[in-house]
């Protein structure tokens, strides 16, 4: 990978949420990890992450955080899944 698509202005941050608080944001939300939207663990985004936090399974989940001048700050989760 050329660059960090992390520094791109118009990603939004993406951070691995610790095994211990996913399933309290999957209770928080009441859904299953199943009923999260996916990210493949070969999207760019992934792969520097994985450069940063090392390997990340499929099963982790991502938090990505969005900051909007009508919306404010939002949240959304992403379930990684094989290439």
């Amino acid at each position: 990978m050329r660059f960090n698509v992390l520094e791109h202005q118009l990603v939004p941050e993406h951070r691995l949420v610790p095994d211990e608080e996913t399933q309290r944001v999957l209770k928080v939300l009441r859904i299953t990890k199943d009923q999260l939207p996916k990210i493949r663990r070969s999207d760019p985004v992934i792969q520097v992450l994985e450069r940063i936090e090392g390997p990340i399974e499929e099963g982790r989940v991502i938090r990505v955080t969005r900051v909007s001048g009508t919306a404010g700050v939002s949240e959304a989760y992403r379930l990684v899944i094989g290439r």
